[in-house]
């Protein structure tokens, strides 16, 4: 017999969190044949060689059983050597470092292991999709800082201060950046660590790009910085540097106040990261290094490739130094981006993200992704060019 009582209403932050703007648009992608998706952001080189071999063996000799809560020791251990040796910053092994399902796990972590309700994170914009729902369901107060082009979308200093209240808990600084490509230097990031001394704020520091940048120098973080490694949760990962998406294995560092927290969520709602993964993210990082320069070299060829092709049909575009994407303005036609992103998509059959979906702030431009082919990418660019042709010519007639 039916029951004809109305059910209990769902979780409120639930029901009004926002489904991916990504996610949202490319759910139309799927539907449609021969197109040219320039969307995700997922390298489209294999998994290292010897880190699938290692993932196999593992399997074959049975190694499927639950680590540590934090991670096996010994991946620990080379996350912690890899740090000192990339930042020449060290963390214990044991109490400073966990290992995550990838660097998404992480950043919810970290968000509800130093937020009491109320507390406002800074969010930089544009920037990664998850930052602000996860906020959410921290029931902190996501508080956006809206970025620049004519600042290379770079966090200043002013544009911090800005927004800092005596509410403000946390700084997310995502950099190298998602959708922007943008990178901070040392330079730039020295008097954002004198305003977070100054008024006390954590830092949860998204590191996933740090070993995809393009100026020659290498990658810098605020923890490197004095007084900043106290009080700040570094995150990183496995999935772009390493092509190992699918593999679901980030990991974070920082205080051992902070990271027992973490540790404690962690065992409840995950256990462990998967252990297979994680025998093959020791192989990562010990013996190939090698892959990830070259395929940072092939981003690079195909990041000067957009570039240059932007230039030739006018499309301003600052020039990104990080991570595997380019962010073009699109103002001059006069129509949302996701307006622009869809027309593209149903005339031309390439797919790009609206700036919108990363925060109020990319509304105006278009996230590209440069993890492709570069067979891809020209195709992608003749089309486009066709596109903004065919829409100049209409706006001048």
């Amino acid at each position: 017999m039916n029951s004809t009582r109305e059910l209990l209403p769902l979780g409120r932050k639930a029901v009004e969190l926002k489904p991916s703007g990504i996610r949202k648009f490319f759910d139309i992608v799927a539907e449609m044949d021969d197109v040219i998706s320039l969307g995700v952001g997922e390298p489209d080189f294999d998994t290292p060689w010897a880190v699938r071999d290692e993932g196999m063996y593992t399997l074959e000799k049975g190694k499927t059983f639950y680590t540590s809560n934090s991670g096996l020791k010994e991946l620990r251990e080379e996350i912690s050597r890899f740090q000192m040796k990339r930042l020449g910053v060290r963390y214990d092994p044991v109490s400073e470092c966990l290992v995550t399902v990838g660097g998404s796990e992480a950043i919810d972590l970290a968000f509800r292991a130093l937020i009491n309700p109320g507390d406002e994170i800074l969010i930089p914009e544009p920037s990664y999709v998850s930052y602000t729902p996860c906020a959410i369901l921290a029931d902190a107060v996501p508080v956006p800082i809206p970025l620049k082009a004519e600042n290379e979308f770079r966090l200043t200093a002013g544009e911090l201060e800005e927004h800092i209240t005596d509410k403000t808990k946390i700084l997310v600084l995502p950099f190298p950046n998602n959708p922007t490509g943008a990178v901070m230097t040392r330079e730039d990031l020295e008097p954002i660590a004198k305003l977070c001394v100054e008024h006390n704020l954590y830092v949860v520091s998204d590191e996933i790009y740090s070993e995809l940048t393009y100026t020659g120098q290498d990658h810098a973080s605020i923890v490197q910085l004095p007084h900043m490694q106290e009080r700040t949760v570094l995150i990183n990962g496995f999935s772009k540097a390493y092509a190992m998406t699918g593999w679901r294995l980030g990991y974070c560092c920082g205080p051992e106040r902070i990271l027992r927290l973490m540790v404690k969520i962690h065992q409840y709602a995950i256990m462990c990261a998967p252990t297979n993964s994680q025998y093959a993210a020791i192989t990562a990082l010990r013996d190939c290094y090698p892959e990830v320069e070259k395929m940072r070299e092939a981003y690079n060829q195909r990041r000067r490739f957009l570039m240059h092709a932007f230039r030739q049909m006018d499309l301003p575009c600052f020039e990104p130094f990080g991570a595997f994407y380019v962010f073009p303005c699109i103002q001059e036609f006069g129509m949302t981006s996701e307006e622009f992103a869809t027309r593209l998509l149903e005339e031309e059959k390439v797919a790009v993200v609206p700036g919108n979906a990363f925060g109020e702030s990319g509304e105006g431009f278009i996230r590209i992704s440069y993890a492709y082919s570069l067979d891809a990418l020209k195709e992608a660019v003749e089309r486009l060019e066709h596109f903004v042709k065919r829409l100049r010519a209409r706006g001048a007639s």
